[in-house]
């Protein structure tokens, strides 16, 4: 039978997070695009749209919304 060797009225103590360190050697340099759509006449990006800006490079970074206007960010590396 197994018996636990801390006082039973002692809280179980959580194990500290060591995160690991990252160093990053040269500062990248990004550049940033914006797709805005109005949704009283344009349609939303579609799957095809969004796969060449991908295939172009580009990261969605975000979505705004100040309806009827929505805005697409994304960013890529400089080379």
């Amino acid at each position: 039978m197994f018996q636990s060797m801390l006082p039973p009225d002692e809280p179980m103590q959580p194990e500290q997070a060591h995160p690991s360190m990252v160093y990053v050697k040269e500062k990248l340099k990004w550049e940033y695009k914006q797709v805005a759509r109005d949704l009283t006449k344009d349609n939303l990006p579609g799957d095809d749209e969004l796969n060449k800006l991908g295939a172009d490079g580009w990261e969605m970074t975000g979505i705004a919304q100040n309806p009827p206007l929505i805005y697409y960010y994304f960013k890529r590396l400089i080379d």
